[in-house]
């Protein structure tokens, strides 16, 4: 658990009995949280638990009066990071991981718990779709040197259902029943406490980005299964807390350790080249300036990913 000083506020009696604890990690996401947590808050079978990524704004007082647990940190420790401290604060059986910008309901949460138990897999992904109701990709494959060579040269543009062309499944048929998949986007995903207990949680060395496939990258190493389900849906606004243009140098650091982490060492220098080139390519693609300038930093990282850099102010 991270050593990260927090203020904590208890307002409301913890309930007994839970079956489920949903953590929400917010960095300057008043706009968004009260949103998503108040439906969630008034579910006996549900605590809630916001860790605050030391926001400027007023992500705490929003919810403040709502039955919901709040954990103050006094500097932003990423995404993971605040998973973490998140989910040791509670004790229930499942652990529901929600993005500040995502809703589901109550009802749903509890559905999620009851596939994992009858499923006994490890964690279970719901559908995402917009506010318009419009289906995300939510669904992965784990990366490669050929999706990432894939992304740079965007054969996904051309072969949007080949396996080999991207992490990204864009298979409509797919997201139509339910299986086990290999990681699903860490906005919404329920997993057991017993084997978060088991792998450590997330790797806080990913502050934000690829905190997700490798922690279920890391399920499947222990034998449990990422489950997908259609029957339960949950929306999803996405970019909350700063453009994704802004954060494009964090996720390609993300991706070389990830790399590191799970290939081996020839392997992992392939992917940081494609990682590189994938920026590259976009430097001279982006649709816009700000885009632009994202990628060359984000080249920039693939080339010297040692040096140390100030990390992103969202980690939401």
């Amino acid at each position: 658990m991270c050593a990260t000083r927090a203020t904590k506020h208890w307002r409301f009696p913890i309930s007994t009995g839970k079956l489920v604890d949903v953590v929400v990690v917010s960095y300057n996401s008043a706009r968004q949280l009260r949103r998503c947590v108040e439906a969630l808050s008034h579910d006996q079978a549900i605590e809630v638990i916001v860790v605050d990524n030391a926001s400027q704004d007023n992500s705490v007082s929003a919810v403040s009066d709502l039955r919901v647990k709040v954990i103050a940190l006094q500097r932003n420790v990423g995404f993971g990071g605040g998973c973490n401290v998140g989910w040791h604060a509670g004790d229930a059986e499942y652990v529901l991981f929600l993005n500040p910008d995502a809703r589901i309901s109550p009802t749903d949460v509890s559905a999620l718990a009851h596939i994992l138990d009858r499923e006994d897999g490890g964690a279970v992904a719901p559908r995402i779709v917009d506010e318009g109701g419009t289906l995300e990709w939510s669904l992965r494959r784990f990366p490669t040197v050929r999706s990432i060579f894939g992304q740079a040269f965007f054969a996904h543009r051309l072969l949007p259902k080949a396996s080999w062309v991207d992490e990204v499944i864009r298979d409509p048929q797919r997201y139509d029943r339910q299986s086990p998949c290999e990681w699903a986007s860490g906005a919404c995903l329920m997993v057991r406490r017993d084997l978060l207990d088991r792998i450590g949680g997330f790797d806080q060395r990913f502050f934000m980005y690829c905190e997700d496939v490798d922690l279920c990258r890391r399920l499947w190493n222990l034998g449990s299964a990422v489950l997908y389900t259609p029957s339960i849906t949950c929306a999803h606004s996405g970019g909350a807390s700063a453009p994704r243009w802004q954060l494009t140098q964090t996720l390609a650091r993300s991706r070389i350790s990830y790399g590191k982490k799970h290939f081996g060492r020839l392997h992992a220098l392939a992917y940081q080249v494609g990682v590189a080139l994938n920026a590259l390519t976009h430097v001279f693609a982006g649709r816009d300036f700000e885009r632009r300038v994202g990628h060359a930093h984000a080249l920039a990282t693939a080339l010297r990913p040692g040096r140390r850099s100030k990390q992103p102010a969202s980690a939401a």
